[in-house]
């Protein structure tokens, strides 16, 4: 089943993302190579493709695992969440209607 990930950020945490985005894209693309990421990215704080100094609010991750508690455990182990950046992140179930 698919589960959305959803990621808010603790407010300034440019540096501890910037260090810890290679990991964290690391992990990504396990999924991708595993056929399992539907898509991943981040949540702008401002309504611009590069947010600049604003940066970002958080991430929604769509993503393939056999349970909720697997998808849990799975966002629960992101590099963003041991360094810091990440204030809270939550596995939800979700049906991909379309496209």
């Amino acid at each position: 089943m698919l589960y959305a990930m959803i990621a808010e950020m603790h407010p300034d945490v440019a540096v501890a993302r910037s260090l810890s985005r290679p990991a964290h894209l690391a992990r990504l693309e396990e999924l991708k190579a595993a056929g399992r990421l539907v898509l991943a990215g981040p949540f702008p704080a401002i309504d611009a493709v590069d947010p600049g100094p604003a940066g970002f609010t958080g991430s929604l991750i769509v993503a393939e695992f056999d349970t909720q508690l697997a998808a849990q455990a799975w966002a629960d182990n992101d590099p963003y969440v041991k360094a810091g950046v990440y204030a809270n992140i939550i596995a939800k179930p979700f049906l991909h209607v379309l496209p």
